[in-house]
């Protein structure tokens, strides 16, 4: 059985502290509704970096990306800090903000002896090896008041090297994550200042008007598992296996034409047309019954479905959950036009109106679940329009992305960029007869590439 071995675990700070007036940041209803789910996980496979690429460095890999993560934390410095929970006696809720305290950023260098790049990329599922690719497994947002906020591992193969990043998800969402490694592999080919045209905005001047700070949550030791349970020490993957499905330009094209074809209109975009055919194909292979109700759960992006629009550069969370639900005779009996259509209306729906009511209601009445998996359920997080293959660290583009165990459940699809301009690849974790059957399922292989 292939182990991992560590060599070094260090503690990565910003070289200069935050002003007193940046050093505390409140967490919105959006970051809060995640303090009971996992951090994000998330990492790139590059080759092994040749001499040339090193440019002669007399430093290791290992040293430059620590001296570059410290860069990056001074521009991105909340990811240096810790959760915050204080106790309101007077109405028995908690609140918690993050303070920019520089206490600092995990980082451990490991090695896999005897790993090779195509152990990753060759087999059908994605091999369990890649678990052990991430610090902190199955620890929980709200540990953040004593956990770092982003740990780092750098494991080197034989042939090729992992950077995974675990980072607190009440602190950035997708589009802030990857702003992270966007600058920090910015920061490591080189350039001496990658944010100075799109600094990032701490602010939460949106919410001014809307939700008064910090947000009162009902936050009771019931919900929480025991602290001096070290669940990153103990933590089990979930029985299920993942596989990547890639979808070439040209049948992501095929399919955005037949769905729009099939309605007479133009609306349905591409990732709207794929999501549609992998749920009409989960749902076939499923098996579940004519009338079963079946729910598909979408992680919309809000920055610009308000006015004004949020920049790309708000690091923090900014997005809600589309829900739609139909029953699975409904489903497959429409073709992939009329699914992907149901997709698109909720997704179209998400206006300024609803997301300021949607933040109202939910710090009027908070509700922070513990999982966001049902048995009926797909949910599909991250964009297939995130930076993923831009990340050069100066000896080239990563060749795969891979997420960790955090938020793996039956029906999770973690859609992300192909490697190739155009592509989408989607990471199903689904049971093994599923995505035997989906293996079998000729309508649906026929997308694939």
């Amino acid at each position: 059985m292939t182990h991992i071995r560590f060599i070094s675990s260090s503690t990565i700070r910003a070289a200069v502290n935050p002003n007193e007036s940046t050093q505390r940041i409140e967490l919105t209803p959006w970051d809060l509704q995640v303090l009971l789910v996992d951090y994000i996980q998330k990492g790139l496979l590059f080759l092994k970096p040749t001499p040339s690429q090193l440019k002669g460095s007399s430093s290791s890999v290992i040293e430059h990306l620590k001296t570059s993560l410290s860069n990056t934390l001074d521009v991105l410095y909340p990811l240096a800090g810790r959760l915050v929970k204080v106790e309101n006696d007077d109405d028995k809720t908690t609140s918690f903000f993050l303070d920019c305290n520089n206490l600092g950023v995990h980082f451990v260098h490991a090695v896999g002896d005897d790993v090779i790049v195509a152990d990753i990329l060759e087999p059908i599922y994605v091999p369990d090896i890649v678990n052990s690719f991430f610090l902190m497994n199955g620890v929980m947002n709200y540990q953040g008041i004593s956990k770092p906020l982003l740990a780092v591992q750098v494991t080197e193969l034989v042939d090729g090297i992992f950077i995974g990043c675990t980072l607190n998800h009440c602190v950035m969402d997708g589009t802030s994550f990857w702003h992270f490694f966007n600058t920090w592999s910015e920061f490591s080919k080189g350039n001496p200042d990658p944010t100075s045209q799109t600094p990032p905005i701490f602010q939460r001047c949106f919410f001014d008007g809307i939700v008064d700070f910090p947000v009162h949550i009902p936050f009771h030791e019931t919900l929480i598992p025991d602290e001096s349970d070290e669940r990153d020490e103990r933590f089990i993957p979930p029985p299920m296996k993942q596989r990547i499905f890639h979808f070439s330009k040209k049948k992501v094209a095929q399919l955005k034409e037949k769905a729009n074809a099939e309605m007479g209109i133009h609306n349905i975009s591409s990732l709207q047309a794929v999501l549609g055919h992998l749920w009409r194909s989960v749902v076939r292979n499923r098996n579940c019954s004519t009338n079963q109700e079946v729910h598909y759960r979408l992680a919309v992006g809000t920055r610009q479905r308000i006015q004004p629009p949020l920049p790309e550069e708000y690091i923090g969370n900014a997005v809600l959950l589309g829900h739609v639900i139909t029953t699975a005779g409904n489903l497959l009996e429409h073709g992939l036009g009329w699914v992907a259509w149901q997709i698109n209306k909720v997704i179209a729906s998400q206006t300024t109106e609803k997301v300021k009511k949607q933040v109202e209601d939910w710090a009027k009445a908070p509700k922070i679940k513990k999982t966001l998996s049902s048995s009926s359920a797909l949910l599909t997080g991250s964009s297939s329009r995130f930076n993923v293959y831009g990340n050069d660290f100066g000896w080239g583009r990563p060749i795969a992305v891979r997420s960790g165990v955090g938020n793996k459940f039956d029906g999770k699809l973690t859609v992300f960029p192909g490697p190739e301009e155009g592509s989408i690849d989607f990471e199903a974790c689904l049971s093994l007869e599923t995505l035997q059957a989906m293996a079998d399922d000729a309508e649906f292989m026929e997308a694939l590439a």
